[in-house]
């Protein structure tokens, strides 16, 4: 095989992995009641505090509409509450309710049991070998954007 044909190998591997790696993170979560949108904000919620709801579609790459409509379900939820800007009264903040911080620490567990199933296939060295590989792949399509 030629350099050519290992890289498109290689993506195609990588793509086909990906993909294999999501359907199970989805189907991890149809066991859930919350979906792959409204975690992803919970997540972001949990992790770094009450968020502008407008920067938050920036920040998960999900519009505006779709967003609106996740906050009002994690808000009916009682995963979190808005709040308005006390500065500015157009804008409004997401923030994470005690209910919603409970939720995810338990998700966060489970989120940690199924990605350690799917990297118990590797030892050690490769998990870094994979790692380095990864954000490799990673950094350098990045710089090949724009």
């Amino acid at each position: 095989m030629n350099q050519n044909e290992a890289r498109i190998k290689a993506f195609t591997v990588l793509i086909k992995s990906s993909q294999s790696v999501q359907k199970l993170i989805k189907q991890d979560f149809l066991k859930k009641e919350i979906n792959l949108n409204e975690y992803a904000v919970l997540e972001l919620l949990y992790h770094k505090g009450d968020q502008a709801i407008q920067s938050i579609g920036k920040r998960i790459l999900m519009g505006s509409g779709s967003i609106t409509y996740v906050i009002d379900k994690l808000e009916e939820r009682g995963f979190l509450y808005r709040q308005p800007c006390p500065e500015d009264r157009r804008k409004m903040f997401a923030c994470i309710t005690d209910e919603g911080k409970a939720y995810m620490r338990a998700r966060v567990v489970e989120q940690e049991a199924v990605i350690n199933k799917v990297f118990e296939e590797l030892d050690d060295e490769e998990i870094d070998t994979a790692i380095d590989l990864f954000k490799r792949i990673g950094i350098h399509a990045e710089s090949l954007l724009n």
